[in-house]
């Protein structure tokens, strides 16, 4: 064999070697995990090599995509009770569901002052839009609902109430002036320690039910490295760090 030849054949094996070891995994992404994905994929990718594809939506609309065949391999999504619905259903590699967050509510206006720190602002009822997500498809969407009927206000806000379909569009329609305020996903406004535009008030835990976000892997991601990288990936101190500094709990 030439020294060419003998180059040549060591370039394949190594661009085998190489695809064989480092893959693309696709993700499913509930939709307040944005920020923290973006993070972590790039440092995940720098870590192990493997791609992250990430796909960005409401819970529920994963759950219908998924049972229809999407193409994800791991789904990470913004309530536990939906991937343990996939797992029942056979539709997860047995063993992969684990909690990767806790997520935290806020009340968010992007106007500095306009919301105050207990988030009596509420109460007052002066606003002419409230934001929320979808609560049949997004979790952070029935806390809110779940916040409101703690507070007594649910008939009151009733022709308030401007719907996204998921946790960014409730961000964009306050984002965008289009409602005064509205109850978005703390990660989204904030980042290390602090709330990085507008007002906001972070709503205590006790007022809805745990927002415990688990990862699962799925059924078309179960011989796949990429996707078994991705999921310790996800539980080590890396990952951990990105996590909490958008105000996530572990």
């Amino acid at each position: 064999m030439t020294m060419h030849a003998s180059r040549l054949a060591g370039l394949v094996a190594a661009l085998a070697f190489g695809s064989a070891h480092a893959d693309e995994v696709q993700v499913a992404v509930a939709a307040n995990f944005t920020a923290p994905i973006q993070a972590i994929a790039a440092n995940f990718e720098k870590t192990t090599g493997h791609k992250l594809v990430a796909a960005y939506g409401a819970t529920g609309q994963f759950y219908t995509q998924i049972k229809n065949g999407a193409p994800f391999e791991v789904f990470l999504s913004a309530d536990d009770t939906t991937p343990q619905k996939l797992e029942t259903e056979g539709e997860t590699l047995k063993g992969s569901r684990f909690t990767y967050a806790v997520g935290t509510l806020a009340l968010w206006s992007a106007q500095p002052g306009y919301v105050d720190a207990k988030g009596d602002v509420l109460k007052q009822n002066l606003f002419k839009h409230l934001s929320i997500a979808n609560p049949k498809a997004a979790p952070y969407g029935l806390a809110a609902t779940q916040v409101l009927a703690k507070e007594g206000l649910t008939e009151q806000v009733q022709d308030k109430l401007v719907e996204g379909q998921n946790i960014t569009q409730a961000y964009q329609f306050v984002s965008t002036g289009n409602a005064e305020l509205g109850f978005v996903a703390l990660s989204q406004i904030y980042k290390d320690g602090k709330v990085t535009r507008g007002s906001a008030w972070i709503v205590p835990a006790s007022m809805h039910d745990p927002i415990k976000q688990d990862a699962v892997i799925l059924n078309k991601g179960k011989d796949s490295a990429a996707a078994k990288a991705l999921v310790e990936y996800l539980k080590g101190p890396d990952a951990a760090a990105i996590i909490k500094s958008y105000g996530y709990e572990l």
